[in-house]
């Protein structure tokens, strides 16, 4: 069994950064994810009924990239 292991060039390198003139396009991505990245509001919760107590695809900005 051979182990590879990276070079650490690899580790080096920055992760992608936004430019700071953007496309519409891109704009209107990040838009959208920023308005879903919200918690369910708090009169939901209190619904009769209701089991949803969270917003399961909440995202956190370095943990999870939007890969646009």
């Amino acid at each position: 069994m051979v182990s590879r292991t990276l070079p650490e060039s690899v580790f080096r390198t920055k992760p992608f950064s936004q430019p700071s003139q953007k496309t519409f396009r891109t704009k209107r991505i990040l838009a959208k994810a920023s308005r879903q990245n919200r918690p369910i509001p708090q009169w939901f919760r209190l619904k009769t009924g209701s089991k949803i107590q969270y917003n399961a695809k909440r995202r956190h900005w370095r943990r999870t990239k939007l890969n646009i």
